[in-house]
């Protein structure tokens, strides 16, 4: 038997929900707890024949008491009553009592799960006791859940009802209002991860321990697992821990039934419930473009020591690099997907660059995989598969290959939402041996670490004149000359502002109500008055002006002008309060001074100190012409497959191009004839 011939007949359940005007994107929150409850039936059932054909003689209550010593789920409907929800839905006139004693028959944990008879107070994670409520308003209560009693998936193993209900699962995202951040991961995918997973680990007989800390319904966590038992007998512990309420109920029920797995409800972020514990294996698909901005504070109060420096808050996938580093046992490594902002979001200094600084001083990157777009259900842009590792090979060491498998596709015969293309089996296996080969080919490229860092140099720039003077020069060590301004004029297009009081006593008391509120009138008018805008200070000695052309202060005695080297002019107001001698008073004063510019140059780094230090100097002595002072230097990282990857474009020939215009003007003179015109 073929599990996915069951495909068609879950979602013919919806059938119901459409007659009763239910929305399509709300068809998941009604579908998942009955799919939940009928794996969660066939498991029970599952068992109980497994435990009737061992051989064993019990006695009918030694049988109940070891089903139950199992822990794996109990129900008194089906173990004690013989009755499964098949048999409940033959009886429609009993059908409600008989269905609500039945939901009540399961163990505590279970209707926990279920969210059985939950008050409002109490986690309800998938809600079944609601939705039910809601099916009876709408008239299709009994027949909904006669539909999914009919859907046996006893026959079938963890595994295969693993296959189905990532088929399912996919759906259910693709017509969901999921954001793009909150990916649901392709089969392909899975597949791939698997692969670069089984690739790594070695085969013994030590428990081989595997954790996803947005393990989600579990397709991604249970889909490796299943992956890595088809090709090695090495026992497996799976761990996993989701905060979505009803994924992690049906991940949480899944767990019970394989053998060594442990499904924690919370936010992997605040509360790690595996704080105690390193993997093997670390592989997820985060969420991505998700803000932490309203658990920040717990994030800040952190105790575990996971994390070093602190991204965006509008995006917190980085954080789960962190996590995950942190998960990571000494001979571990990790398979994360991200999309391109983990990538370079963030400049020099920034918490972004500070994590992907962080993860290349340690050497965890050993290699970075672009994969095509339109890859996701709901999202079409690219994503990348980073695989970190806490135990590089002496050839790997300090080194990471880049994997452009951006047309590493086929086009899928039909669309699944947003995914257009998927990477068949030959493409999986081309990716894999570049990856594993570790050297250059036409898609891959092998860097040394540093080459993805680079320096952010600030430096104070002096500017100066077309004649490169500035009135730095002049000033001799000093931070400005003050004037003894007797006006200021400024003309613009709209008005003209003058000052001719430098010394401020007097204010208009109706219009402010003291000498203070006058100040800080006055300072917002200052602020808004340009030096180099028809701005002229007159002094008893000459007048001073900014020559736009020239960027040069100009100093003019008796019509005589002379350049002062480029600077500025700051008009500058101060607030003095009343003593015993004096009054308070405003005090306007007028400075020339030097026009400095903070500016920042982007250069290629070594990690070599002193050949760092040369390459700085190198590029300024190259590139910067002015006077400058090196004013601080931040070091940032950055991978940008653009530009490694950058393929130009051939020009064509000129006479090409030439040809094809005269062959266009014959055909456009060609019609214009034959339309008459």
């Amino acid at each position: 038997m073929n599990i996915m011939q069951y495909e068609s007949k879950v979602w013919s359940t919806a059938d119901s929900l459409i007659g009763a005007g239910i929305k399509q994107s709300d068809f998941p929150k009604f579908m998942m707890p009955f799919f939940a409850l009928i794996f969660m039936e066939s498991r029970l059932l599952r068992m109980k024949e497994e435990l009737e054909n061992s051989g064993d003689t019990l006695s009918k209550e030694d049988f109940l008491e070891e089903i139950k010593e199992e822990r794996k789920g109990y129900n008194i409907y089906l173990f004690e009553k013989g009755k499964r929800l098949k048999d409940i839905c033959k009886n429609d006139k009993t059908f409600e009592i008989d269905f609500d004693a039945y939901l009540k028959g399961f163990d505590s944990e279970t209707k926990d799960l279920l969210g059985i008879d939950k008050s409002n107070e109490e986690e309800k994670f998938l809600d079944i006791s609601g939705i039910c409520g809601q099916l009876k308003k709408k008239k299709i209560f009994f027949a909904f859940v006669k539909g999914w009693s009919e859907i046996d998936l006893k026959p079938f193993n963890n595994s295969e009802i693993t296959t189905l209900e990532e088929h399912i699962k996919r759906k259910w995202a693709d017509i969901s209002a999921e954001t793009a951040g909150e990916q649901y991961t392709p089969d392909d995918v899975i597949s791939l991860m698997s692969e670069i997973v089984i690739s790594k680990i070695e085969k013994n007989n030590e428990f081989l321990t595997i954790y996803d800390p947005c393990c989600g319904g579990g397709n991604l966590l249970f889909g490796v697992e299943d992956r890595i038992k088809e090709i090695s007998d090495r026992p497996i512990a799976t761990y996993g821990q989701d905060w979505s309420d009803s994924l992690y109920a049906l991940a949480k029920i899944e767990s019970r039934f394989r053998e060594n797995s442990s499904i924690e409800y919370g936010n992997t972020l605040t509360s790690t419930k595996f704080y105690d514990k390193e993997f093997d294996v670390v592989f997820t698909n985060p969420p991505q473009g998700i803000s932490w901005k309203d658990f920040s504070k717990d994030i800040y109060n952190d105790k575990t020591g996971q994390y070093y420096f602190y991204p965006s808050k509008s995006d917190g996938q980085l954080l789960f690099n962190q996590h995950i580093i942190s998960r990571v046992n000494h001979n571990g490594f990790a398979v994360v997907v991200h999309n391109g902002s983990a990538l370079f979001s963030g400049d020099a200094g920034s918490g972004e660059s500070n994590i992907r600084k962080w993860l290349f001083d340690n050497d965890f990157v050993e290699a970075i995989i672009q994969l095509p777009t339109d890859e996701f259900f709901n999202t079409n842009i690219t994503t990348y598969i980073w695989v970190l590792n806490k135990n590089k090979s002496n050839e790997k060491k300090r080194k990471v290959i880049l994997v452009d498998a951006s047309s590493k596709f086929v086009l899928l015969k039909k669309n699944k939402g947003k995914k257009r293309k998927e990477i068949d089996e030959d493409n999986r296996k081309d990716i894999l041996k570049t990856f594993l080969e570790f050297k250059d080919n036409s898609y891959s490229k092998i860097f040394d670490r540093a080459y993805f860092y680079f320096n952010k140099q600030a430096i104070i720039l002096t500017n100066v004149d077309e004649n490169g003077n500035s009135f730095e020069k002049l000033l001799n060590g000093k931070k400005g000359l003050i004037l003894d301004a007797k006006k200021v004029i400024q003309k613009t297009e709209n008005e003209e502002i003058v000052i001719d009081k430098f010394s401020i006593a007097d204010f208009d008391k109706e219009k402010y109500n003291s000498l203070k509120s006058y100040f800080e009138s006055i300072k917002q008018e200052l602020s808004n008055i340009n030096y180099k805008e028809n701005l002229k200070v007159e002094t008893p000695d000459a007048i001073y002006y900014f020559d736009n052309e020239k960027e040069t202060l100009i100093k003019e005695v008796d019509g005589s002008k002379k350049g002062l080297g480029c600077g500025k002019i700051v008009i500058k107001s101060t607030y003095k309060k009343a003593t015993k001698s004096k009054g308070e008073e405003i005090i306007i004063s007028v400075e020339l001074t030097s026009d400095y510019e903070k500016d920042y140059e982007i250069i290629p780094y070594s990690e070599n100190e002193s050949e760092n230090k040369n390459n700085i100097e190198n590029f300024m002595e190259k590139y910067i012409s002015k006077p400058f002072k090196y004013a601080g230097n931040v070091v940032g990282v950055e991978i940008n497959f653009n530009k490694v990857f950058y393929k130009s474009e051939k020009l064509r020939e000129l006479n090409v191009i030439i040809d094809e215009i005269k062959t266009q003007d014959r055909e456009l003179k060609q019609l214009e004839e034959e339309l008459g015109l």
